[in-house]
């Protein structure tokens, strides 16, 4: 009888044991995945903010961040035009 119960408080024990395992997997796998993204969306918004220059300087802040409103533009254009002369066609 003894035997059993030491038996059954083991598979308890490694069923408790598995699910902690199980969870803690879950949730660095969710933790992995979404910060990657984070990490790419903040770099690409501190990009356009202009956050990588000196922030004493407005009217540098400012120009950086038409310079680069301004080239995505010219991007978005281009591949719109591009799109449109060599597949559409």
């Amino acid at each position: 009888m003894g035997e059993a119960k030491r038996r059954r408080e083991n598979e308890d024990e490694r069923r408790k044991e598995a699910e902690r395992i199980l969870e803690r997997v879950s949730r660095d796998s969710e933790t992995i995945g979404s910060s990657g993204f984070a990490r790419t969306t903040n770099r690409l918004a501190n990009h356009f903010l202009a956050k990588d220059s000196p922030q004493d300087d407005p009217i540098e802040v400012l120009g950086k961040r038409i310079g680069r409103l301004l080239s995505l533009i010219a991007f978005v254009g281009l591949a719109i035009y591009l799109f449109l002369t060599y597949v559409v066609k």
